[in-house]
């Protein structure tokens, strides 16, 4: 099984940066596809980004352009750089696969003060 640690959350106010990481166990990692997951307050996850094993990147509309996910696979390690950070973004934030997501992390918790 696949597990995963999420780190690098915190508290910033509106406009600030912060990046995440996910160091994943087990040895799928260099061959999955792999996103980035949020869950506000009362609402369900939901997708925020994802990165290919090629490098290919996917960002939902409210974060293209502020967020950068990239991955190190030697490192079995996926990032998500957060720029222009918005009281909005405040959620926890989850990595996993892409497809057939399971054994989610604790998460890292976001949040972004007005």
């Amino acid at each position: 099984q696949v597990q995963f640690v999420e780190s690098g959350g915190g508290l910033v106010q509106a406009g600030g940066s912060l990046r995440l990481s996910c160091a994943a166990s087990g040895n799928i990692f260099s061959s999955k596809t792999m996103a980035w997951y949020r869950q506000a307050p009362g609402k369900q996850r939901t997708l925020v980004a994802s990165i290919a094993t090629g490098g290919f990147t996917y960002y939902i509309t409210s974060v293209k352009g502020r967020f950068t996910i990239s991955r190190d696979n030697a490192k079995n390690t996926v990032y998500l750089h957060m720029n222009s950070l918005k009281p909005e973004d405040t959620a926890v934030y989850y990595c996993n696969t892409l497809l057939s997501p399971n054994n989610w992390g604790q998460g890292a918790q976001v949040t972004v003060s007005s």
